[in-house]
């Protein structure tokens, strides 16, 4: 073979050595790119499962919590029957319904406590709350916890305190944690004691303080537990919907600003 023949075949043969490398490599690396494109989309997918919707998301559960209104103290029937509320109270009641109404809040529930003055004052109010029908809670029902005042104390049999307190541990434990999915706006009817024992509970109060407080009959007080279970007080004992002879408190006594209480 002539020497510039054999020259041009050694040309031709080193240059097809260095092509197919390269094309190895250009097929590796394009191996390479459609793996981590496969992995992340793969990775973006995952994400978006694990990230939460807004309609599952836990949201804040606001509690409207409203003692009821003035009752027939007098009568001797049992209170989940007898006792229920005299004129005041019924007026007391449509006054706070009024109240609530013009929140303009989207009530959820309704929940009531199953003492009557409590389940009357509740029916009232969700009659100026249209779609609401009121839910026996039992929970709810007025009960005298523990406490640092020993006149009261001595009052009670044997093992009360402590059976309310755990009653009202119930109550706390049920309403008093965030809501599930999405915000929601709670009414509670219930009374003095539960209010203000739940009241030093959610604020990280000794419970026992509770009677330090004095609360309004259809007052209105309202606590929102935040999506992390935390509670921030926003109104407590709110009577300012009430006219001044309608501002009663405990066993019928006036507001201390009412002159004919001084």
């Amino acid at each position: 073979m002539p020497p510039c023949i054999r020259v041009r075949c050694l040309a031709l043969a080193l240059t097809m050595l260095t092509l197919v490398p390269a094309r190895g490599a250009a097929t590796s690396a394009g191996a390479a790119n459609a793996a981590h494109e496969a992995n992340a989309t793969r990775d973006a997918a995952s994400a978006h499962a694990a990230a939460p919707t807004a309609a599952t998301s836990p949201g804040a559960r606001t509690l409207y919590l409203v003692r009821h209104g003035l009752y027939d103290e007098a009568d001797p029937r049992d209170e989940a029957v007898g006792r229920g509320l005299i004129d005041a109270g019924r007026t007391q009641a449509q006054l706070t319904g009024a109240r609530l109404a013009a929140l303009g809040v989207p009530f959820d529930t309704l929940w009531t406590s199953p003492l009557t003055r409590a389940r009357e004052t509740a029916a009232i109010i969700a009659q100026s709350l249209s779609g609401l029908t009121p839910r026996l809670a039992p929970e709810l029902a007025e009960c005298t916890p523990t406490t640092w005042r020993q006149d009261v104390a001595a009052t009670l049999a044997p093992g009360e305190a402590e059976a309310c307190r755990a009653q009202l541990e119930q109550a706390f434990a049920r309403f008093f944690v965030p809501s599930p999915s999405g915000d929601r706006h709670e009414l509670l009817v219930c009374h003095g004691n539960v209010i203000r024992w739940l009241w030093c509970r959610a604020l990280g109060v000794e419970p026992a303080a509770w009677l330090g407080m004095a609360i309004a009959n259809c007052s209105l007080t309202v606590i929102q537990v935040k999506p992390d279970g935390a509670c921030k007080l926003y109104v407590f004992g709110d009577a300012a919907h009430l006219p001044a002879e309608l501002q009663t408190y405990p066993g019928g006594t006036l507001a201390p600003w009412r002159p004919s209480s001084r």
